[in-house]
């Protein structure tokens, strides 16, 4: 037996054509879950790992039959949407992987799942795992990983720290001492079945012998866990550990939900509650194996470690450069024949990418890169780099400490902006909203929020003279498509609602690029690194050639005095 996943559950993936919902469709599958469909809107008809996609889930159930389980892997913005949208098609139980899951969204799935008689785990969960029976969600990384290290056994798993999880039935199994089911039950402060709930479960499973809870501070989970203990309704050993000792009142310890507030949610009431109602607390993580293995026989002893490598797994593979005598070829294609055909720009996006761009391409890149070659002496990184210089570092370490300084709050931009513009069109497609509605929705939540618009507003300029230019030769290479107009549709929302221009800077303009030019997110910052580097050498080679050693220098008290 096992609690919430067994091979017989039909269970759906909602984003399954995203990254994540891929590379988790691959691990399920391969770990015996009977994944029967997907679904993205607007991507009906296509095929994800072997899995067909439906732009529904009422759609996903009229192909395929009734469906158990929902694993969402879609953008926190859109969870309640998509939660919504599976418990009124008539899926009983949700996994909500995704982080940041505004909280009142949160109740409002809390209070549709309890009208329909459903429940879902998480949000901020890495899912649930029965070894060798099945996963929802993201736990074990690979089935080859989770067939190793985890096997059936006695003792069940409930934790609030997804890394824990599997770190305890890890431990566990080195013991000899089986899994039943390991359940995440999630990081936030308000999930949906915190651990008294998992716990109801795991006393009606007869596999179930034991379990073992990681708790933290924060919330009243283990509080309501011992309650039940008390109240009789769950009455196999418990032995917990309780993270977060030296925590003080308003500090949070490690995950939203783990924040102690006033004299609530402590390490020491919650040990102390649980002491008074007979679960056996551990002080040390390292000893819930010895504790269990007294209240449950070890039944065997398997190596959990991964087994030696053969001789050819030994050798890592590349798809980006290949070199033989006398040849040297990139993405495929020979250096020297690139070499004086195409620039250097079209040769960054071959490397990245694998597609050599077109000439109007190459362009815009090359533009884009003049762009953020250098913002002069003030900006952290030049100042950074200049300051190493001053101290007689060579070149290289001056470049590279103006590199580090390029941050979340300074070149960061790019790829925050990107993600912006990325949820806006993700809301759009899946509410079937025009660019203008979407902006003006998403618009009004940051308001609301009081967050600010990465890629919008300069502390300079009114109209940053290298937007324009950007659109312009997007628009002449044939490439300023839907992040291009979502972009601009940002901007007029928030003229709108606030009343104030917020012209879109530079960076702005680079993420709806690079959106359109199918740049991966991750890579968004790296295209102003790139910029910045002939930059920084300029700089830590006039602080060489023109300064005295160890000056003061002051970011702002400077002048030009070149052409």
């Amino acid at each position: 037996m096992s609690i919430l996943i067994d091979p017989d559950k039909r269970v759906l993936i909602q984003g399954i054509t995203g990254r994540e919902g891929l590379t988790r469709a691959r691990l399920m599958r391969g770990y015996h879950t009977q994944v029967v469909a997907g679904v993205t809107p607007g991507k009906g008809g296509a095929d994800a790992e072997g899995v067909p996609v439906f732009d529904s889930v009422r759609g996903a159930w009229e192909a395929v039959g009734s469906i158990d389980i929902s694993v969402l892997f879609v953008p926190a913005a859109l969870v309640k949407n998509a939660a919504l949208e599976a418990i009124d098609a008539g899926v009983k139980l949700l996994v909500i992987v995704p982080d940041r899951v505004p909280i009142y969204d949160v109740l409002e799935i809390d209070s549709a799942a309890r009208a329909a008689g459903a429940q879902f785990i998480g949000p901020n969960t890495l899912g649930v795992l029965s070894p060798d029976r099945g996963v929802l969600g993201m736990m074990g990384g690979q089935a080859a990983s989770a067939k190793d290290w985890f096997f059936p056994g006695p003792v069940g798993v409930t934790s609030r720290s997804g890394g824990m999880t599997t770190s305890t039935a890890y431990y566990l199994a080195q013991a000899g001492i089986g899994a039943s089911t390991l359940v995440h039950v999630g990081g936030d402060a308000i999930v949906g079945l915190p651990h008294a709930e998992v716990l109801k479960l795991f006393q009606a499973d007869p596999q179930t012998e034991a379990v073992v809870m990681f708790g933290e501070i924060g919330t009243s989970q283990e509080e309501a866990a011992a309650a039940l203990i008390e109240s009789g309704a769950f009455t196999k050993p418990l032995i917990a550990y309780i993270g977060g000792k030296a925590a003080k009142s308003g500090t949070r310890f490690s995950h939203a939900g783990a924040i102690i507030e006033g004299d609530r949610g402590t390490h020491a009431s919650k040990v102390a509650r649980l002491r008074e109602v007979g679960a056996h607390i551990v002080e040390s993580f390292a000893d819930i194996p010895r504790v269990s293995a007294n209240i449950v026989q070890p039944r065997k002893v398997i190596p959990v470690s991964k087994p030696e490598p053969d001789e050819a797994s030994l050798h890592w593979k590349t798809a980006i450069t290949d070199i033989k005598p006398n040849e040297i070829r990139l993405r495929g294609r020979r250096i020297d024949e690139l070499m004086g055909r195409v620039s250097f720009s079209q040769a960054i996006y071959l490397a990245l990418t694998g597609d050599l761009p077109s000439e109007p391409v190459g362009r815009l890149l090359d533009a884009l890169l003049v762009s953020s070659l250098d913002h002069g002496a003030s900006p952290p990184s030049a100042l950074a780099a200049r300051t190493s210089a001053s101290t007689g570092a060579p070149i290289n370490a001056a470049v590279a400490v103006g590199l580090l300084s390029i941050n979340k709050h300074h070149g960061g931009a790019v790829e925050d902006c990107m993600r912006l513009i990325q949820s806006a069109l993700d809301l759009a497609h899946a509410e079937n909203l025009s660019s203008d509605a979407a902006a003006d929705k998403l618009v009004e939540a940051k308001r609301a929020a009081k967050a600010r618009l990465p890629g919008f507003g300069h502390r300079i300029h009114t109209a940053d003279p290298r937007t324009a230019r950007l659109l312009d030769l997007a628009a002449e290479a044939g490439v300023a498509g839907e992040a291009v107009t979502m972009v601009a549709a940002l901007r007029d929302a928030w003229a709108r609602q606030s009343g104030k221009p917020l012209p879109i800077n530079v960076d702005g303009a680079m993420a709806a690029v690079l959106l359109d030019l199918h740049i991966p997110i991750e890579l968004g910052n790296t295209f102003f690194m790139m910029a910045r580097v002939p930059g920084l050498v300029a700089h830590v080679y006039e602080e060489q050639t023109r300064e005295r050693p160890m000056r003061r220098i002051h970011p702002t008290d400077h002048e030009y005095d070149g052409q």
